[in-house]
């Protein structure tokens, strides 16, 4: 398994994966301070923009740490952020890592995260080296699960009332991806 020392940028038809800087924190706070985008996040919307300056400070020290890879999405068109993917948990002895996402609102239901999603999978699979690829997603996240399933994760199991977000507790549901699943399904597209 291969954690590189540089982010790597990955480009697709409409958009670029790239490492998030500075200049990018007004977006991440206006995606990370919806509710409705949070509805299913595993922590409360942020409240301030110094929240936002500290996670990018958070995901800067997971990457030199050498247990997280957080890429901005961008749209090609302007290079401004419109969600966030990550790799974390990095787990180099039995080469797995987990994936997390967000997009913002005004971009749901355009094949963004689908389109993100695969090139990250392809890297994390055949540049990475990654064995297993897990996601820990709300149970009632019916557009994560079905774009994770669209991929090819399997449901691996349910863990009831798991995460509790301000009044609200919720499930998580458990899924995972295998390279061989990930390379027998690009052998059939």
């Amino acid at each position: 398994m291969n954690f590189p020392d540089a982010l790597p940028t990955l480009i697709t038809e409409r958009l670029v994966l790239r490492e998030l800087e500075e200049r990018d924190v007004a977006e991440l706070f206006a995606m990370f301070s919806d509710p409705e985008t949070m509805r299913y996040w595993s922590t409360p919307p942020l409240a301030s923009l110094d929240q936002a300056l500290a996670m990018l400070a958070r995901l800067r020290t997971a990457f030199a740490e050498r247990s997280a890879l957080t890429w901005a999405i961008a749209s090609r068109d302007d290079d401004r952020a419109i969600g966030r993917c990550t790799l974390f948990h990095w787990d180099a002895q039995n080469r797995r890592a987990e994936i997390g996402y967000i997009l913002s609102r005004s971009r749901w239901g355009r094949g963004f995260m689908r389109e993100a999603l695969g090139a990250l999978l392809d890297h994390a699979f055949t540049r990475l080296g990654l064995h297993r690829v897990e996601a820990d997603i709300d149970s009632r996240n019916a557009a994560s699960v079905r774009a994770l399933e669209h991929f090819g994760f399997a449901r691996e199991g349910l863990l009831r009332e798991r995460w509790r977000v301000g009044e609200e507790v919720s499930d998580s549901l458990l899924m995972g991806l295998l390279s061989r699943d990930w390379e027998a399904r690009r052998s059939r597209a």
